[in-house]
């Protein structure tokens, strides 16, 4: 059996900061109040993570790359088959779940930054729309939520059925980067210091945009008038 490196230190990281982030995320929006200035800033950072991954996805190591495990069709059916190669990264149905996770947080991001809770929180970028458009996006925002438990729920699924039925074991790799396998594999390449700063950058712009802070500041109330004379 041989032991080769899978997934590089950056992909873990985010991997593990986006598991803790939405299971805050889900737990503020449940409890609400005061909590929903934290599912907010929760929110900004689930942009960033997100904005870092895509990048990475680009510029990582080997098995970071979205060229290396998003496959076709074709791919798909040879790996249902049983004839899909051992390649140390996401077999071509994990790919689906990836790509799939991904694209439902970025959207309910989206729209959880343009919403409200006709409350005390408003979104950090609430407002970019009209009070109309923001409502009808707060209606998105909560049916996407059932989206991501029900994602969520099959990548777990997933997770435990490869770990008892296949004998893979898909959470120790994501902890230590490295995962056993019957055939010696190349081992990764790419993702150097200048790939990791462009990645971090990129995924602190997102942050900064989904943050608001570059918006002007909304204009003072105006003064009240001068009470009436008693006289």
């Amino acid at each position: 059996m041989h032991i080769h490196k899978t997934w590089d230190l950056p992909l873990r990281l985010f991997h593990w900061l986006l598991v803790a982030s939405v299971s805050a995320a889900f737990i503020t929006a449940q409890i609400g109040g005061n909590l929903m200035v934290w599912h907010g800033r929760l929110g900004v950072l689930i942009a960033g993570l997100l904005g870092f991954r895509l990048v990475w996805g680009l510029v990582g190591s080997t098995h970071a790359r979205f060229a290396s495990f998003v496959r076709g069709p074709a791919a798909i059916k040879a790996y249902l088959a049983g004839r899909w190669p051992e390649t140390g990264g996401h077999n071509p149905l994990g790919a689906l779940s990836v790509l799939a996770l991904i694209g439902i947080l970025a959207f309910q991001t989206g729209t959880g930054l343009l919403a409200n809770d006709d409350i005390s929180f408003n979104g950090p970028l609430f407002d970019l729309v009209s009070k109309e458009t923001s409502d009808t996006l707060t209606k998105v925002h909560h049916l996407g939520e059932k989206l991501v438990m029900l994602l969520v729920g099959l990548h777990l699924a997933a997770i435990v059925f490869y770990g008892r039925v296949k004998g893979h074991k898909l959470v120790g790799p994501m902890i230590t980067g490295r995962k056993e396998s019957a055939l010696p594999l190349a081992a990764p390449t790419g993702g150097g210091l200048l790939a990791l700063v462009l990645a971090v950058g990129c995924g602190l712009a997102v942050a900064y945009g989904a943050s608001g802070a570059w918006m002007p500041a909304p204009p003072p109330p105006p003064a009240a008038a001068p009470a009436a004379p008693a006289w």
